[in-house]
């Protein structure tokens, strides 16, 4: 995802968005444990994407960007 698509959602979305990727996450995980996951790379890309999702929402919650 990228970040400006993640600005353009409600706060009510990214909290929605992070619950599902910490599930997509988890899968992710028990498929590497398992043996089944082809692509271990989708891990990295996953956390990125909790990690964008957050920094959108902690921003909007300390309301930086609003002085412009």
């Amino acid at each position: 995802m990228k970040a400006d698509e993640i600005r353009k959602m409600s706060k009510e979305d990214l909290n929605r968005k992070v619950s599902e990727l910490k599930n997509e996450l988890f899968n992710l995980r028990f498929r590497l444990a398992t043996g089944q996951l082809d692509n271990p790379s989708s891990i990295k890309n996953v956390k990125r994407d909790i990690a964008r999702v957050k920094t959108v929402l902690r921003e909007r919650e300390l309301e930086i960007g609003k002085e412009a």
